[in-house]
């Protein structure tokens, strides 16, 4: 399994960023995936976690900014990132789990991207 992030990048604030994670080996439809970040100094932290089945769930911290989708055509998860802040700098993960049981924001994922840098001044 390969999972390769991109599209990260530094904006203002209040701006936007659209991250991609291309899948090989997996497969993104009815798939358990997340967005996950690690700012400087800081633990990993999830993002935004898909289930089986299409459930989601975000970090309150992006409530209302983040949309995660999918194009299951392109085997690729995206995360649409608007309104960004200062304290959204970090390093994006893509994660993915071929558990029983999605992890959503855990971070109990089998397979990991190398990450995208993420910078909001």
């Amino acid at each position: 399994v390969q999972l390769v992030e991109s599209g990260g990048g530094s904006v203002q604030a209040g701006g936007s960023l659209r991250l991609s994670c291309a899948a090989s080996g997996y497969t993104v439809s009815n798939s358990c995936m997340a967005w996950v970040r690690q700012a400087p100094g800081k633990e990993r932290e999830g993002v935004v976690g898909i289930s089986r089945g299409g459930g989601i769930m975000y970090a309150d911290s992006v409530k209302g900014r983040f949309t995660v989708s999918k194009d299951d055509t392109k085997n690729t998860l995206y995360l649409a990132m608007d309104s960004l802040k200062p304290e959204d700098t970090a390093m994006c993960y893509c994660a993915a789990a071929d558990t029983t049981y999605c992890p959503l924001l855990s971070l109990r994922y089998n397979y990991w991207g190398q990450g995208t840098q993420v910078t909001v001044s």
